[in-house]
């Protein structure tokens, strides 16, 4: 693993004291991060976590960090507590394989984003345990979920809203990485332009680098799914994830993961829903038309070369 130190600690302020309004004044197909505990919704627009990456929140009592990579398209929800212990979590400043480098304020370690692992510290060797939280759009957020809550924009200075080291005024219309997300190249380098990193995953043939993946871990197994891989199997694949039994719907309001209760699903044609048991289910949100839900599982959503940089070419799903 690779650890550089890029921007100084904290120019990227993570939001601590995050607050929500009823309605968000963005269009609905910016994407979010859904979250969904014990039936309180929540959205992070991912326009505001460019400029923070981190937002430490409390859902239904429990502590939450929202994560998000831009380099790495990488969106993770953890709960907070370690052995008792609640953290609070910033930005480091350092990449980590161009990953962000989280530390706690409690005892200054270092936590590779993509993982959930403390690589550095008195924590080192510690893990974050994933919750089930889902990249999405922010119509898909409001359909199923009319009492969810938008995260308001934090506000105040990040050094991801100018060119140089120091924090400036965010404006939260522009996006930062919009040239990134589209150019083929990949890591830091690239989105500096100082020239990207070489793609040399063996065995990978057909998977690009900023490919979108969900990795999903079960029993001391992982296995990536990209979105393609489904997409060409017509929008829905079913895959045992160590002694679990999952179905991952791709669909037009991003991929998700949830656990199988035994049907087989076929597509509606319309990129979103799938009928299965007599009904239809949206693959969205795994809510069916007739009131069931699926529930859906801890997932990673990231781009291919940061689940690689972690687990190999070995840890991808494969036909």
């Amino acid at each position: 693993m690779n650890v550089r130190q890029v921007i100084p600690k904290d120019t990227i302020p993570s939001v601590d004291d995050p607050q929500f309004v009823p309605s968000y004044d963005g269009p609905g197909d910016d994407e979010v991060i859904a979250l969904d505990i014990e039936g309180t919704a929540r959205a992070y627009p991912i326009r505001y976590l460019h400029y923070h990456e981190i937002v430490n929140d409390v859902v239904a009592d429990v502590p939450v960090a929202v994560t998000w990579c831009p380099l790495c398209g990488s969106a993770v929800v953890y709960d907070r507590r370690i052995d008792g212990q609640t953290l609070e979590f910033g930005v480091s400043g350092k990449l980590a394989d161009d990953d962000l480098v989280m530390y706690d304020r409690e005892t200054d370690s270092e936590w590779k984003q993509s993982l959930g692992e403390c690589f550095a510290g008195e924590l080192q060797g510690a893990s974050l345990t994933v919750l089930p939280a889902a990249v999405t759009t922010l119509a898909a957020f409001e359909e199923s979920n009319p009492d969810g809550r938008v995260m308001a924009p934090p506000g105040g200075e990040s050094e991801a809203a100018g060119e140089g080291d120091d924090p400036e005024p965010i404006d939260y219309d522009l996006e930062p990485y919009e040239r990134y997300f589209e150019m083929d190249g990949f890591g830091l380098g690239a989105h500096r332009g100082t020239g990207g990193r070489e793609w040399d995953a063996d065995g990978l043939d057909g998977i690009e680098p900023k490919d979108v993946v969900l990795g999903l871990e079960r029993d001391g197994v992982a296995i990536g799914v990209t979105a393609a891989a489904v997409e060409s199997a017509g929008g829905v694949l079913s895959l045992d994830v160590g002694d679990d039994r999952v179905v991952v719907f791709a669909t037009d309001a991003g991929i998700h993961a949830f656990a199988t209760p035994g049907y087989s699903f076929d597509p509606v044609g319309d990129g979103r829903r799938f009928s299965a048991d007599g009904t239809r289910w949206d693959g969205a949100t795994g809510v069916a038309e007739d009131g069931r839900s699926l529930d859906r599982v801890p997932a990673r959503r990231l781009f291919a070369f940061a689940w690689y940089d972690d687990h190999g070419a070995d840890a991808f799903y494969r036909t």
